[in-house]
């Protein structure tokens, strides 16, 4: 008696390997800016960052990590600050990470300007 075997199927293997479903779903969405900072360095290696940027740009994620950047009220921040006024070296800080997210979508292949808002 011969056991035909299925097919493997391919995304099932991928999506078992995606940082978002190996480790708890919460971290990409706490309100702690260590843990947003820890879920968009587990995003810099998956197969399919660019596809999930580009997929929460079109839905206008409301919030979240996605494709490694962080959105807030459907825009793309550099960093989750904390509550409390800013210090002036973090408004500083602030302005050059928002530029470098441009830089990063850019090179994904998404305009800043028509594609995602910006949050100052």
């Amino acid at each position: 008696m011969s056991l035909a075997l299925a097919p493997l199927d391919v995304s099932v293997e991928i999506e078992a390997n995606l940082p978002c479903r190996k480790f708890d779903p919460d971290l990409w969405f706490s309100d702690s800016p260590a843990q947003l900072e820890l879920a968009k360095s587990l995003c810099g290696d998956c197969p399919l960052r660019v596809e999930c940027l580009a997929g929460a740009v079109e839905r206008n994620e409301p919030w979240g990590v996605w494709g490694g950047e962080i959105f807030e009220r459907g825009a793309v921040v550099p960093r989750k600050r904390p509550r409390g006024r800013p210090r002036k070296v973090d408004v500083a800080r602030d302005a050059e990470l928002a530029h470098e997210v441009e830089e990063r979508l850019a090179a994904n292949g998404l305009d800043s300007r028509n594609a995602v808002r910006l949050a100052a």
